[in-house]
């Protein structure tokens, strides 16, 4: 019976060849439900950015040119990890679902898409090597079935001091861990730490808002993360190591940002 079947697959071979690479093909696309891997359009977020976010346009570059450099790289050389800071309000939350729709169809409804918040996922310190087991294997499980998933960790000026550094080897520029690549995937933390610091760069500039560039506040808001004791940024091995490829200022918005959101 296995000699017939062996038979008959060599028969069929040459018809079933075409089938299979048009199946194969087909699997970056999904047409029914939700697949981990599909086109990216840099157009459309750009027009998303442009069209719903405003008083931001450091925030808007920097998103843009990240967010489309590491999608059209096919062999990047780690996950990317961005970090955005500022006032509540001033837009960190918004546009993490800008990226997470324009990476997935369902936004932040998507399985692929983890959404975590510190007051929320880990509130008790004595639990802290619980959550440290739960943060990994839910990262590994996520990822070993999406290489693309996002994970975003929300309120990081809230998280206990260490917790995030239970992280760094997914983040890091391994090409595996334990057979699972990393590299496709996004993080993205949102804080309210740098606030005070963004706003009194911006306030006490020469330059017209317009003007001010990432480098006037990037290297300063790192620092003043990694040695702000009320951050779950302090002393942490992520930016000590480099390993946060973007540091993103939210900039205070003015009464027309906010009038123009609002219309």
């Amino acid at each position: 019976l296995l000699g017939s079947w062996l038979c008959l697959g060599i028969l069929l071979g040459p018809l079933l060849s075409p089938v299979l690479a048009l199946t194969e093909f087909l699997s970056g696309f999904c047409f029914l439900g939700e697949c981990c891997e599909s086109p990216y359009n840099s157009t459309a977020l750009q027009e998303d950015l442009g069209n719903k976010l405003f008083g931001q346009h450091l925030a808007h570059d920097v998103i843009f040119r990240a967010i489309t450099g590491f999608m059209n790289n096919k062999n990047p050389s780690k996950p990317l990890t961005l970090s955005l800071h500022g006032w509540s309000g001033s837009g960190k939350n918004f546009v993490s679902k800008i990226i997470a729709e324009n990476i997935h169809k369902k936004g932040m409804k998507s399985e692929y898409v983890h959404l975590f918040v510190s007051t929320m996922h880990f509130p008790h310190d004595n639990l802290i090597n619980l959550y440290k087991d739960q943060i990994q294997s839910w990262i590994r499980g996520n990822v070993s079935s999406c290489p693309r998933s996002i994970f975003i960790f929300d309120e990081m000026d809230k998280l206990h001091i260490g917790l995030i550094d239970t992280i760094k080897p997914f983040l890091d520029y391994y090409e595996q861990i334990d057979g699972v690549s990393y590299r496709k995937a996004i993080f993205i933390f949102l804080s309210n730490a740098g606030g005070e610091l963004i706003n009194r760069v911006v306030l006490e500039s020469t330059k017209m808002r317009e003007d001010l560039k990432q480098q006037d506040l990037e290297s300063a808001l790192s620092v003043e993360l990694f040695n702000n004791k009320d951050c779950g940024f302090w002393h942490s091995s992520l930016i000590d190591k480099n390993l946060i490829d973007f540091f993103v200022p939210f900039l205070p918005l003015e009464y027309r940002h906010v009038k123009s959101s609002a219309s």
